[in-house]
C-alpha cells in the first residue's frame, strides 16, 4: 500500500505561480512513475503530468513551457511547479503514483486561478 499526500493548492491570481508537493509513504514495490491529474466540475480527469523513473516526464500540451514536474527520490516526493497561471488551470489536482502494477491517487488540492 501507497500514501499519498498533496500540499500547495490554493487560489492565485493569473500569471502566478503555485508548487503543489506530494508525498508518498508506505510498503510496496518501488515507485517507478510519479505524475499529476487534474479535474474541474463535469469533466474527466486529465493528466497534467508525469515522471517516469524519476527522469522521463511527459506533460499534456496546455501546460508545456509553463509546468515542471521533478521528483526528489529521497523525500519519495514529486513536485509540480506551475508558472505563468492561467483561470483554465483551476481544478482540483491530484497526484498519482505508480507502484508495481498498483496505481494510486492522493484526496486532491484545489488550485483556483483568478483572472
Amino acid at each position: 500500500q501507497v500514501q499519498l499526500v498533496e500540499s500547495g493548492g490554493g487560489l492565485v491570481q493569473a500569471g502566478g505561480s503555485l508548487r503543489l508537493s506530494c508525498v508518498a509513504s508506505g510498503n510496496g514495490p518501488s515507485i517507478n512513475r510519479m505524475g499529476w491529474y487534474r479535474q474541474t466540475p463535469g469533466k474527466q480527469r486529465e493528466l497534467v503530468g508525469v515522471i517516469t523513473n524519476g527522469v522521463t516526464t511527459n506533460y499534456v500540451d496546455s501546460v508545456k513551457g509553463r509546468f515542471t514536474i521533478s521528483r526528489d527520490n529521497a523525500k519519495n516526493t514529486v513536485y509540480l511547479q506551475m508558472n505563468s497561471l492561467r483561470p483554465e488551470d483551476t481544478a482540483v489536482y491530484y497526484c498519482t503514483a505508480r507502484s508495481g502494477l498498483r496505481v494510486y491517487w492522493g484526496q486532491g488540492t484545489q488550485v483556483t486561478v483568478s483572472s
